[in-house]
């Protein structure tokens, strides 16, 4: 026999008045910031694109839940703030995650979406990226005449016994190695990589990929790449500069380097002895290492603190001062890796906790592409707001996560959301943005 009894919770009374609360407001929800999503997502075509380009190789008339609503379920669940496919037991039966998918019934149960996790493959994780690149090249209207690709990798940290998990030394912990690349803010490559290999691993083919795919629709850009000292590749830097590609690189400092900065490095110590104040200065030469076949130009900045001297050096192909260089592009590059904590903090780029490598891949692309959603809301629907710059977690705070009552009924479906929400007008401006043009 079911049981109506609705259980009660007590909290300490206001003015001799009891307070309770029960589970018993009926359809009501926390994420009424869902149709912002749902609006965008069919603005970009984002999700519908990923549809085409992945197989479904289920028997299609025994199908309850699409392909397409698979995807869109835990990618508006990342960005809503749900980590785990076990969210999706009380997810699935939430009013507004179902209106957002396009559905009046029970969504998928997280054993379904594990198995699209558990199918997917290296042509799956191929697609997908040309995914990312179609939205990058559509979000510009008209042609760039510069692009600077950020590279850098970092540590994803593992806590079982995942295929390919290694222990890396310099992070002291299990992990994979992730490798990202972007250009400003968005997002082009999010490729997992096991931890037991050369950080720069793959990133020469990946590149030439992305540089031989812009070119094809823009000829006439400059391409830059950009990295750490990690990304310092002869054969990477010889590729860039038989195919006019710019390059600004960290490279390591070594004892040939710190004679020729020698007494360029004293003049400025005994500078910063006088003032007692931080003291820098650069110098831009020619150097050439025993593995090379020609010489290329390294900028070091002088730099002596009261912590001491503090070199370091850049290796670029690029023509201007040296510390126009340094700071204005190569230190630029620090914006990617506050882009990385975004995807790792705020959308769950580390939740890869799945046995399979495929499957762990394939959550590391759905991060990727619920980031891209909230970085084209960004870009598309906040500019000029208080929240050009907010960061995912932000924006999820003060745009997704908005009680609301909803009414469903045979003519309509009507998202009350809350009256002392704070930003409402904030919400209608973004509303009105994403409106069809």
């Amino acid at each position: 026999m079911t049981n109506c009894t609705r259980e009660s919770l007590s909290f300490p009374a206001l003015n001799r008045r009891k307070i309770e609360a029960e589970f018993s407001g009926g359809d009501i929800t926390s994420d009424g910031g869902v149709l912002l999503l749902r609006q965008l997502d069919k603005q970009l075509g984002l999700l519908e694109s990923v549809d085409r380009r992945l197989p479904d190789p289920r028997a299609q008339d025994q199908v309850t839940h699409s392909q397409i609503s698979l995807l869109r379920q835990r990618v508006y669940g990342l960005c809503l703030g749900y980590e785990d496919l076990n969210d999706h037991k009380a997810l699935r039966t939430d009013p507004a995650i179902q209106t957002a998918l396009n559905r009046d019934d029970v969504l998928a149960s997280q054993s379904t979406l594990c198995r699209l996790e558990n199918r997917t493959d290296r042509q799956a994780m191929m697609e997908i990226h040309k995914v990312f690149f179609e939205q990058f090249v559509a979000s510009f209207k008209k042609p760039p005449k510069e692009l600077i690709l950020d590279f850098d990798a970092t540590d994803d940290p593992t806590h079982g016994r995942q295929e390919q998990v290694f222990y890396h030394g310099y992070y002291r912990h299990y992990c994979f190695l992730p490798l990202y690349v972007f250009c400003k803010d968005q997002l082009l490559v999010s490729y997992l990589r096991p931890s037991n290999i050369d950080g720069a691993k793959h990133s020469g083919a990946i590149l030439k990929w992305l540089v031989t795919a812009l070119r094809e629709v823009w000829p006439n850009v400059h391409i830059i790449f950009r990295g750490d000292g990690g990304f310092c590749r002869h054969t990477t830097l010889s590729w860039c500069e038989r195919y006019n590609v710019s390059y600004i690189v960290g490279y390591t400092r070594n004892k040939r380097l710190e004679k020729i900065i020698a007494s360029a490095l004293e003049a400025t110590q005994k500078q910063f002895e006088v003032t007692k104040e931080k003291q820098r200065d650069f110098m831009r030469f020619s150097y050439g290492a025993r593995s090379w076949n020609k010489q290329r130009q390294i900028i070091a900045k002088l730099e002596v603190t009261d912590k001491g001297p503090n070199p370091r050096f850049i290796i670029t192909n690029l023509p201007g001062k040296a510390q126009a260089l340094y700071d204005g592009i190569y230190c630029a590059r620090g914006n990617m890796e506050n882009r990385i904590k975004e995807q790792q903090l705020g959308l769950f780029a580390d939740r890869t906790s799945a046995h399979d490598w495929w499957a762990n891949q394939f959550r590391l692309l759905l991060s990727g592409l619920a980031y891209i959603l909230l970085e084209s809301l960004r870009r598309i629907a906040l500019k000029g707001t208080e929240l050009e710059r907010a960061q995912a977690t932000t924006i999820r705070l003060k745009l997704l996560k908005i009680g609301a009552v909803i009414l469903r009924n045979t003519r309509r479906i009507r998202f009350l959301l809350s009256s002392h929400y704070p930003h409402q007008e904030l919400f209608k401006t973004v509303t009105a943005h994403l409106q069809p043009g």
